[in-house]
């Protein structure tokens, strides 16, 4: 049996997790779930738990080295690229994309002049069809009526 001290962790443990963790949400530019995320790292690292996959994107998160998405649904997405920037998500198929755009630092500083308000950040999300889902559906709307039941 391991003797540990108390109120603390076995630091090599929690770190290579939470490095393969990192890694993991890097090598993607899809924007996944934890549960994704989890399926990954197992591959790495066969018995780490779901729970220490949630731990250590949260700490990730805190420290400002992810962002965590929420988008209003039951779930949150994670995005390895901490620095500011837009999103957008697809209504059909759920992807969640980087936009590439410069972020408007300028709405910044028109609520601060407007309000007074001491502004840190700020967050735009758009909504609608990706390419793919958009040519799906226009496709769909110029295919001809099926003829069931004739012949």
């Amino acid at each position: 049996m391991i003797k540990e001290e108390k109120g603390r962790e076995p630091k090599r443990r929690s770190t290579r997790q939470r490095r393969v963790v990192l890694e993991v949400l890097r090598s993607t530019t899809s924007h996944p779930t934890a549960d994704w995320i989890y399926e990954q790292v197992r591959k790495r690292i066969p018995n780490i738990s779901l729970g220490t996959v949630y731990r250590n994107l949260k700490l990730l998160r805190d420290m400002g080295e992810i962002m965590e998405l929420d988008f209003g649904s039951t779930y949150s997405r994670f995005d390895g690229n901490p620095n500011p920037h837009y999103h957008f998500s697809c209504m059909d198929c759920g992807r969640v994309m980087d936009v590439d755009i410069p972020v408007a630092t300028e709405l910044e500083e028109k609520v601060r002049c407007r309000h007074g308000w001491e502004v840190f950040s700020h967050r735009v999300e758009f909504y609608g069809l990706c390419a793919e889902c958009s040519r799906r559906r226009l496709s769909e709307e110029e295919a001809p009526p099926t003829s069931e039941g004739q012949g």
